[in-house]
């Protein structure tokens, strides 16, 4: 009876500690998961991405600058598509100029009804310059800016302007003298220190060439032509140099009005009557059909 009795202890003491172990296995289970759900939980809330396990391959994962189309990538310099286009680059020619200095289209498909506009004796004030330029812009006009060395050696820094703003700059000799009756040492020397100081400014050299008071024989085109430049006097004068025209707007824009063709090559001066008389005399070209020439669209040579 007694042997009974301590078999059945014996048995119920077994059962009470399996249960007990089973009950703080269960506990330990149960708060692994919770903590590892709140883990979860945090590395959500905080926008933190939980790392890896241990054995994942990192390079199987997939940047998404590559898989998510919407994110922006910096450009590739080198890619072609993406490179700005040169402003310096030469414009194919559309026009030449005549034996007597008109503008002509080289053929059928481009306008005709145009005009080159030019300024000469130059760079003289920073103001006036920009003016000009300023008035140049609103009609989307280019013009040659022909100047003379011993006024550019002055004021570098104007030729540069010019240069900069997107006009462009011509050769009207050093010392604005009558170069016809000069002999060839002496025009080489008039034509090819404006290429230079124009080069040091610029960067490049100009591709016209201007004689003062139209001016110029057989040597100074033979000069000229040795630089690449192209030799021209003009077409339509605004006689803005004339003491009858001086601070006298409108008689500017009639000058040139009278005179007016196809294909003028305008001649103006740097002069402030000439600044003032710009806008009205563009406005009223284009009320005419006319349009404005880029001088880098005319062929460098005279046929």
């Amino acid at each position: 009876m007694v042997r009974t009795r301590t078999a059945l202890l014996l048995a119920g003491c077994l059962m009470l500690s399996a249960c007990g172990n089973n009950g703080v296995d269960q506990k330990q289970s149960t708060a692994t998961e919770v903590g590892n759900d709140r883990a979860t939980q945090q590395s959500e809330t905080s926008g933190q991405v939980p790392a890896p396990k241990e054995g994942t391959d990192k390079s199987t994962e997939t940047d998404k600058s590559e898989a998510d189309p919407e994110v922006d990538t910096p450009a590739d310099p080198s890619d072609e598509a993406v490179k700005i286009p040169d402003a310096e680059a030469p414009t194919e020619p559309k026009y030449h100029m005549n034996k007597v200095y008109r503008i002509v289209p080289n053929d059928d498909t481009v306008p005709g009804k145009v005009v080159l506009l030019t300024f000469d004796d130059g760079p003289k004030e920073e103001k006036m310059i920009n003016q000009m330029i300023d008035t140049l812009d609103k009609h989307d006009a280019k013009a040659i800016f022909f100047v003379n060395g011993y006024r550019a050696k002055e004021h570098p820094e104007l030729l540069k302007l010019i240069h900069d703003r997107g006009q462009i700059i011509g050769n009207h000799s050093w010392d604005h003298i009558d170069l016809k009756k000069e002999n060839k040492q002496t025009v080489k020397k008039q034509i090819g220190d404006v290429q230079q100081i124009v080069k040091e400014a610029t960067g490049s050299e100009p591709k016209f060439f201007r004689p003062p008071f139209g001016s110029g024989g057989d040597i100074v085109k033979e000069v000229a032509l040795s630089h690449d430049l192209l030799f021209m006097t003009w077409s339509n004068g605004s006689l803005d140099w004339e003491s009858k025209s001086k601070n006298k707007p409108d008689a500017v824009v009639s000058n040139v009005l009278e005179q007016l063709h196809p294909g003028s090559n305008i001649l103006m001066h740097e002069l402030p009557w000439t600044v003032e008389a710009l806008d009205t005399l563009l406005t009223k070209l284009e009320a005419k059909g006319y349009g404005f020439v880029d001088p880098r669209q005319i062929e460098p040579k005279i046929r």
